[in-house]
Parts: structure tokens; sequence; C-alpha cells
């Protein structure tokens, strides 16, 4: 006997529900004005985008402290359903944040993982190694820098499947 498909929709739905409460919410909320395009496609049409927000992230490259602002360089990363930045994806360009004030780079470390949504404020050439490079500029609202908790948290240990598997 062939089980009804109502009595597989209840424990599917609930299935779902419960895996999809494992994954932290997103930390920003998307504006009306919101892009969802990476930081290279900005770079190679900014007047396309103008002044509009975005929410990226990525991994830290490098902070400079100012007289008045601090600017971090970012490699952008796609980010999942809690806005983390994949890191085991590929690069999507490159794009300064600049933030107001002093900006501590042991709070931005190197090689951290940040999240930032802000405004597009044009572009600006500059270089990548010796490669003469196009970033594009984002005044930042509000950031935040990964812990490795956050990064590993919202992952469920659950996985389906058929055959057989290797534990590392």
């Amino acid at each position: 006997m062939r089980p009804s498909i109502a009595r597989l929709a209840v424990p599917a739905a609930f299935l779902a529900i419960a895996l999809a409460g494992c994954a932290p919410a997103p930390i920003y909320k998307p504006t009306a004005n919101n892009i969802a395009v990476p930081p290279a496609q900005v770079a190679r049409e900014p007047e396309r985008y103008g002044t509009a927000d975005v929410i990226w992230g990525g991994r830290i490259v490098n902070v400079r402290n100012f007289a008045d602002h601090s600017e971090i360089e970012i490699l952008a990363y796609p980010l999942d359903g809690s806005q983390r930045p994949q890191s085991n994806d590929t690069g999507n360009g490159r794009f300064i944040a600049a933030m107001p004030g002093y900006v501590e780079s042991l709070d931005f470390p190197s090689g951290g993982l940040v999240t930032i949504a802000g405004r597009l404020n044009g572009t600006r050439t500059g270089n990548v190694g010796e490669a003469q490079y196009t970033f594009p500029l984002v005044s930042v609202n509000q950031s935040h820098v990964w812990t490795a908790k956050e990064m590993s948290g919202g992952h469920p240990n659950v996985s389906f499947g058929v055959g057989v598997g290797v534990i590392r």
C-alpha cells in the first residue's frame, strides 16, 4: 500500500522548518534601494548602479587609516542566507569599505571575514599587486566581523542520501 501524499507532506514540512531554524537569520535587512550584484560587476559599470545600497561581504585584505576615516579593502565572496561570506567560493572582485573615524586593525584583522551594509559612492583606481584595478567604494552604515564560532554555527550536522559515507 502506498502512503498518501498528505501523510508525507506533514513530516516533510516539519523537517524543512526544523532545518531552517538551525540557520541564523540575516543580520542586515535590505532596503528598497539594494542591488544584488557582485563588486566586480559594479566595477565594470559603476554608472549603472549610482548610489545604490549593497550588502556585501568577504575577506579583509587590509585596513588603512586616514585623518578622518578608514578604508578596508575586502576580497568579496557570495553571502549565504545568513549573510555570511562563503570563503570556499570564488571571489567576486574587491571593494573598499569606507568607515568614518579610526578603525582598529585588530578589530578588522587581515584575513578575517566581514559583512557590511552601505551605499555605493563611486569607484577608485588602484593596484592589486602590479595590476591596475577599479575598486567600488562603499560608505559603510553597518559592519560585522564574523567569529569562527559564528561561521560554523547554524550548519546542522544532518545529511540525507544513499551510499557510502566517510567521516573525516
